[in-house]
């Protein structure tokens, strides 16, 4: 999801501009974090699951089993639902507490999160495989900014009075939509989380939320900080499971009233016909990219190159909005490539609780065989391989930055989703062109352009069918910038103050006065 600019190299952490640590402040790791949650959390209860079942979460860098997590199904579903909408009913403690309340509240949880904040970079990196340095220098910091922006909103979020014709008084409230489903997915699993969870809050909702499987412990740990703070029981319900079961139940139930999710767009097909064959719920969905990074002839060469490196490998290329279409200008094009395959057989590749590696395993075996399945069909389909292709160690799910030139628009590596560290990089010769075939796909979720020029960047965003543009850098996310995808990368928004939308309905209430004046 993003990299929040990150300049130069991640080892020297220092130039983490967006963070308030430098290498010298992140903390010495635990390489062996004690898990201290893996039950369901429902109704502010840690339980079983129904059945009985647990699934085991997997050290990507090993391939060994951190524990065995409770397996939430349907059972589960309909039980946290039920805690939900009671937690929702007219005149409950939440729906009655002050909105200002809600704010504080959310509040508590990013000064919690904050207080944990090592301890949960630790449990992130074991679980998901992400650099230890990443994790507590990016995702934490913007974990704790992302709750914080939206407790802020909770007191903020009106309505309007309208002067219709007659003698009526005329105003709009928002209201929470109820009892939200979310999905999120995991490779970024503490960020996801506060990502739904904040306007959700904020709005006054109650929440019903399913982790990915491969990642389900931080997000459980941050359930305990959920009650801890304060929250009332059945607010926030956090359920490990898997897609088909647990996933499925919540998109399809007939008492849930919104959906969220972010992840694939197969998947968010499912979805969107599940709601359209249950009770019409709505749907916000996050969904995959091909997203194309354009640099022009009088780009800093220096610079673009840089940024491109990171915004296809950063967290090991497993981002729905990685620049992993490198769309390069003709009379620059070998340079570039030079540059960029000195820099990817440049990067650090290893354990990921080491402070000098860029670059930790892939999440699972699942995600690991697919981009091996990838690289060769690069190599198959006749993309010329610069570096790497090929497995990084002797064991856990490690691939080398791999580069491939020479790549045409019509290859496989060159239209599918990797999700992976492997750079397809192409070659152009005019705006025009580029902007139509940077167009030629599926997806719209992100895109950038590098250039000197303010003219030509204008020209090029401006044509580019994408919901998020960069200019001159990559991944600069905010809390308060809104993000989500055209086309078939999803519907919706998600952040800033349009993220509010999606968690709110407008009721307009009419009433007769005795006589209106202005």
């Amino acid at each position: 999801m993003l990299r929040v600019a990150i300049s130069r190299t991640l080892p020297r952490l220092n130039t983490l501009s967006v963070c308030r640590y430098s290498a010298a402040a992140i903390p010495a790791p635990s390489t062996q974090p004690e898990v201290h949650y893996n039950k369901l959390f429902i109704n502010n209860q840690w339980q079983d699951a129904v059945s009985g079942k647990t699934f085991p979460t997997i050290n990507p860098a090993t391939g060994e089993v951190i524990c065995e997590v409770g397996e939430a199904d349907e059972a589960d579903v309909d039980k946290a639902v039920k805690a939900a909408r009671d937690a929702f009913r007219f005149g409950s403690p939440w729906r009655r507490m002050d909105a200002s309340q809600r704010g504080l509240l959310l509040n508590r949880l990013a000064d919690a999160i904050e207080r944990d904040a090592a301890y949960l970079a630790e449990l992130e990196t074991l679980d998901n495989g992400k650099p230890y340095a990443v994790a507590y220098s990016v995702d934490l910091p913007n974990v704790v900014k992302c709750f914080r922006y939206y407790a802020g909103w909770a007191d903020k979020w009106e309505g309007k009075t309208i002067p219709i014709d007659g003698d009526y008084f005329c105003y709009t409230r928002h209201e929470p939509i109820g009892v939200c489903g979310q999905i999120i997915p995991w490779n970024f699993p503490l960020l996801m989380q506060a990502w739904k969870l904040g306007p959700a809050l904020a709005t006054g909702n109650t929440v019903v939320m399913k982790v990915a499987e491969q990642t389900p412990l931080t997000a459980l740990y941050v359930a305990s900080l959920i009650k801890e703070v304060g929250f009332p029981e059945g607010v926030v319900n956090i359920l490990p499971g898997m897609g088909p079961s647990a996933g499925a139940a919540i998109a399809r139930h007939m008492d849930i009233d919104k959906v969220a999710f972010t992840g694939s767009t197969e998947v968010g097909h499912l979805i969107q016909q599940a709601s359209g064959s249950s009770n019409l719920k709505k749907v916000t969905l996050e969904l995959g990219g091909k997203s194309p990074n354009i640099i022009l002839s009088d780009a800093n060469m220096e610079d673009a190159v840089e940024q491109s490196h990171l915004a296809l490998f950063f967290n090991q290329g497993q981002c729905c909005c990685a620049g992993s279409r490198t769309y390069v200008q003709a009379d620059i094009y070998n340079e570039f490539v030079e540059r960029s395959v000195e820099r990817a057989k440049r990067r650090v590749v290893g354990n990921p609780f080491d402070l000098n590696t860029e670059q930790g395993p892939q999440v699972d075996q699942e995600q690991f065989s697919k981009i091996l399945g990838y690289i060769s069909s690069g190599k198959k389909e006749g993309a010329k391989l610069m570096c790497g292709g090929g497995v990084a160690a002797d064991r856990g799910y490690f691939i080398q930055p791999t580069v491939f030139g020479d790549v045409q628009d019509n290859m496989t590596i060159a239209r599918e989703e990797i999700f992976g560290p492997v750079m397809q990089i192409l070659k152009f010769k005019t705006l025009e062109e580029v902007v139509e075939r940077a167009n030629d796909t599926k997806y719209g979720l992100a895109a950038a352009v590098f250039t000197k020029d303010i003219d030509k960047a204008h020209y090029v965003s401006n044509g580019l069918r994408a919901g998020t543009v960069w200019i001159n850098c990559y991944d600069v996310f905010g809390a308060q910038a809104p993000f989500g995808g055209y086309k078939a990368s999803g519907n919706g928004r998600e952040l800033g103050e349009y993220g509010l939308d999606n968690y709110t309905e407008v009721k307009t209430v009419t009433i007769k006065v005795p006589q209106k004046n202005s």
